[in-house]
């Protein structure tokens, strides 16, 4: 039983860190915001890709945010060079509930053409 209590205990722990990896707990998603800038950096990376863009606010200052969006294997048909710097895109999505200029990607579309919908 001891045995079982243990193995129970892993298991629940491997899961919770899972859940906790690919949840979205650390952004606000009782309401999305959309943003309008220009490409600065496309990180096609594991776990998560991340498109960084810079954005003019009211003030007409820049602003760079980031952008996490799911990993390369499930962005079917994107490569490394999807969207380059200068590419404007139009991102929509749950901003961090720290006050961090960074999404959780929910959509995306590129003045090149590239899309992304999401939830």
């Amino acid at each position: 039983m001891k045995t079982f209590a243990i193995g129970l205990t892993i298991v629940l722990a491997a899961a919770t860190a899972a859940m906790a990896h690919h949840g979205l707990t650390a952004f606000d998603q009782t309401s999305k915001i959309t943003l309008k800038g220009t490409v600065t950096e496309f990180h096609f990376v594991n776990p998560h890709s991340v498109v960084e863009f810079e954005v003019k606010d009211a003030s007409g200052q820049v602003q760079r945010w980031q952008a996490e969006m799911t990993s390369p294997s499930n962005l079917k048909g994107w490569t490394a060079t999807s969207l380059e710097p200068g590419v404007v895109v139009t991102v929509t999505g749950y901003r961090a509930k720290s006050g961090a200029l960074f999404l959780w990607v929910t959509d995306l579309t590129a003045s090149n053409g590239v899309k992304l919908k999401g939830k």
